[in-house]
């Protein structure tokens, strides 16, 4: 039985990793018999970008770990139940296309060494930058200044995980997200004296769920995650209706030293494989590969949309630096992503463990 069990698991690692292109996913309407790709049918977006250095160098392919952190929550909740020791902070700092910029923060605490599982806490705040408002006017600009305007976002959630036996661990993480795109926008003036005839504010808010499993299927450090993000009720913004970045994303993990006779406390060699299926976007795979040495030194390189031919993220490259010091443990993390047309991104992440 057992055998049988670790063949069907090789045989979908093997299926997983040599999948091949996905192709688009398109949509013919009845009505129109026009084909239309899965594009725009979302908002809030800034909740499916990938904010932690070490997720995002390894593709974001990061479901299927046994062993998490607080930074688990923005990933699979389920993943935090296995992290060392009993307090753990997390903070980020992502620089995004056009300017645009993520700070982040996690906490996750084991009360009772364990007994009751993990609790966390999530933050994630995006500043868009300032932009100059305008409304359509009767003059020979055809527009008038109504002032700047600086747009921003913000999702704090608490989460829980615990491990039911010591291979199969759960997790929720339930959060707050507001996005304000702006207040007191002028919609109407009285052009001769210049005053606001009336103003309008513009913020959405709601309530999401994320939920994750993750399962080490005994085979020597074999591991499979699920996760599903972004569960809320359907949104209004104005006159649309759209819906969260849904996101179900499958993926295994394991350490290739297993296959070798080297010592793995000295080397380790893991490779992550994600199978995932957004709302919005193409399903497509996500694979990274992490090298460590001693537990000391990481480094990280991953794709995050293999099997997507349209303009992508390209490949994500990152490098890692951790440290004991009796109890307690530090780490620094970084990783360069290349976004095509859009330049590159940087992401610089800390990490204090007890």
């Amino acid at each position: 039985m057992k055998k049988c069990f670790y063949s069907h698991t090789l045989l979908l690692l093997l299926l997983l990793v040599t999948a091949p292109t996905v192709t688009a996913q398109i949509n013919v309407t009845p009505d129109t018999q026009v084909e239309t790709q899965k594009r725009g049918q979302t908002g809030l977006k800034f909740l499916s970008n990938s904010v932690d250095a070490r997720a995002t160098a390894l593709g974001g392919a990061v479901m299927a770990d046994m062993v998490g952190s607080s930074t688990s929550l923005f990933y699979n909740p389920a993943s935090m139940a296995g992290m060392p020791g009993n307090f753990h902070v997390g903070l980020g700092l992502l620089e995004f296309i056009t300017d645009i910029n993520y700070n982040i923060a996690s906490i996750a605490y084991r009360p009772q060494g364990g007994n009751y599982g993990v609790v966390g806490l999530s933050i994630i705040s995006v500043d868009y930058g300032e932009f100059l408002g305008t409304i359509r006017a009767n003059n020979e600009s055809g527009f008038v200044d109504t002032g700047a305007f600086s747009p921003s976002a913000l999702a704090v959630g608490i989460g829980y995980a615990r491990s039911f036996t010591d291979r199969f661990a759960a997790g929720v993480h339930i959060k707050y997200a507001l996005q304000d795109i702006g207040s007191d926008f002028v919609t109407s003036q009285d052009f001769s004296s210049g005053q606001s005839l009336s103003t309008e504010s513009y913020d959405i808010n709601t309530v999401a769920f994320d939920f994750g499993v993750v399962y080490s299927t005994g085979f020597r450090s074999l591991t499979l995650g699920f996760s599903a993000r972004n569960f809320s009720q359907e949104l209004t913004y104005v006159r649309e209706n759209f819906e969260l970045p849904l996101t179900f994303q499958f993926g295994i993990s394991m350490n290739l030293m297993d296959l070798t006779s080297l010592d793995p406390n000295v080397h380790n060699l893991t490779l992550h494989a994600d199978a995932t299926r957004p709302r919005d976007f193409n399903e497509h795979v996500k694979l990274g590969l992490e090298y460590s040495f001693q537990n000391i030194i990481f480094l990280r390189g991953g794709m995050a949309q293999i099997g997507v031919s349209d303009e992508e993220q390209g490949i994500n490259l990152g490098a890692g630096l951790h440290y004991q010091l009796n109890n307690i443990s530090f780490g620094a993390d970084y990783t360069y992503t290349d976004f095509g047309i859009f330049g590159s991104v940087n992401r610089v992440s800390l990490q204090l463990g007890l």
